[in-house]
């Protein structure tokens, strides 16, 4: 004991953490607020601890490249030994991490702690849902099978749509026009070392409002916040009636942690890691993608809303919701704390809680696409094929190998996922043509990776018959001004 006392106290006198420390545990907190309700978020960041040690075991042997990361998770399932179970404890660590801070954002929200004077306590804690979710959406993408793929295709069709640093953004996340090599490199740097750096700086800093600003005290009705008043009441309240969170808090917080830790190891050894299921591939439009279980309600509310309410919804509606969260503290600082004489607050909780429910089990149901049962080998019309030259011929058959007709149709018959591409040729000229079937856009994926430059071209050349009869093909106009002729 005397030798592990000088070796504190030599640590001691170079890094002084023996104060803070003390401090941190003799931390007195109202004997009410050392509840079972307040246990949630000592969990986040016993969770977040577990995702840091799992992931650093996983990102030693995964291999961030398109041709390998398929193979590296398929290596770890089955011939690392307990490497599928690594993979599953970071899987189900991520579900339980965000379901526990969404549960401690409710019991903040209801209990009243974003009130003076925690407001930026609350700042803080949306930023860090925020990057818990971004965590989990990178996660995702890194598996790099069939659903990482197509829904990293549809968040870049997302982020496409922002006015103005929508193709910036686009590059910025996918390392170029399609999704390839760069695409994953960049996704496990966000995923390895900017987001959970972001969230290890914004957890310090969360702990330090709470030492600093106290834990909240219970919601009694009646006791009522008033920015004059409410830190002297707040330190009476401690005086009288509280206890040192060690052991007064702690032991809650470290039995509800290790439960969570035992769920979180029973998920992982009854279910097993997610994925990765099939290898990506654009062409194989049946797929039928479907985010992680925390996205299904934003992919139902995507597919059910008619396609001119998309973008509205995407760009303005999550701005909206974002604004609200981050002003509540200053335009309701003050007042009541008990969700008992808050029933507005309560009602709120009641009608997210339904209508996320209820998308959630509608995204069983609700097919990706609108309509989305064309079949491939059906013939494409004959008067598209009439007169048409060997190498337009040629890209008739390169549509149908490549299952176009999946997505769109001709002639009233194919997908609907897609425009129709009766007039394509009268929308788009022969250079639109190329980088749209290359590097995609929109909800199309892109297919350079997957078309070799003959392909291309007898495609191409066939999307440039599809036009109305004495209706001539789009042209570069600029292309015609050097040639001398007429645009």
């Amino acid at each position: 004991m005397r030798l592990i006392k000088q070796i504190g106290d030599w640590f001691d006198e170079r890094l002084g953490l023996a104060g803070p420390i003390r401090e941190t545990i003799q931390h007195p907190v109202p004997r009410q607020t050392a509840s079972w309700a307040y246990v949630f978020g000592s969990a986040a960041l016993t969770v977040f601890m577990l995702q840091l040690v799992t992931g650093i075991l996983l990102a030693l042997l995964y291999v961030p490249s398109a041709g390998e990361a398929w193979n590296s998770l398929q290596i770890l399932n089955h011939q690392v030994t307990f490497g599928w179970f690594i993979r599953a404890l970071h899987g189900w660590g991520s579900n339980f991490m965000i379901a526990i801070v969404l549960i401690h954002m409710v019991q903040v929200f209801l209990f009243g702690a974003y009130k003076f004077p925690r407001e930026l306590t609350w700042i803080v804690g949306i930023l860090l849902l925020l990057l818990t979710l971004g965590m989990a959406f990178t996660g995702q993408v890194l598996r790099f099978d069939q659903d990482a793929y197509w829904g990293l295709g549809i968040g870049a069709s997302i982020s496409s749509r922002i006015p103005f640093l929508g193709p910036w953004i686009v590059n910025l996340l996918l390392g170029g026009p399609i999704i390839a090599g760069p695409t994953l490199s960049r996704f496990f740097a966000l995923h390895v070392f900017v987001i959970p750096g972001s969230l290890i700086a914004f957890v310090g800093l969360h702990l330090l409002l709470v030492l600093k600003l106290g834990i909240n005290d219970w919601p009694v009705p009646g006791r009522i916040v008033r920015r004059a008043t409410y830190l002297k009441e707040y330190h009476e309240l401690t005086s009288k009636d509280g206890v040192p969170f060690v052991p007064g808090a702690v032991a809650k917080d470290l039995f509800f942690s290790g439960f969570i830790l035992l769920a979180i190891t029973a998920c992982a050894m009854y279910f097993g890691p997610f994925g990765p299921s099939g290898q990506p591939d654009p062409t194989i439009i049946q797929t039928a993608p479907r985010p992680d279980f925390f996205f299904l309600w934003l992919y139902a509310v995507l597919s059910l809303l008619p396609p001119s309410m998309e973008t509205p919804a995407l760009l303005i509606g999550p701005v909206v919701v974002l604004v609200v969260l981050l002003a509540l503290p200053f335009f309701s600082g003050e007042g009541e704390k008990s969700w008992k004489r808050r029933p507005i607050a309560v009602l709120t909780i009641l009608l997210v809680a339904v209508a996320l429910g209820t998308f959630t089990h509608l995204a069983g149901y609700t097919p990706w696409s609108p309509v989305m049962d064309a079949w491939s080998g059906e013939p494409i019309p004959v008067q598209y094929l009439k007169g048409r030259t060997a190498l337009q011929r040629q890209g008739a058959v390169v549509f149908q190998a490549k299952q176009c007709h999946n997505c769109h149709a001709l002639g009233g018959a194919g997908g609907e996922r897609g425009p129709e591409l009766d007039r394509v040729a009268v929308e788009l000229t022969e250079d639109q043509l190329i980088r749209q079937v290359i590097q995609g856009g929109g909800n199309m994926p892109a297919y350079g990776k997957n078309l070799s430059p003959a392909e291309t071209t007898a495609l191409v050349a066939f999307l440039e018959t599809l036009h109305p009869p004495g209706q001539a093909p789009a042209r570069d106009a600029s292309r015609a001004i050097e040639s001398g002729a007429r645009p």
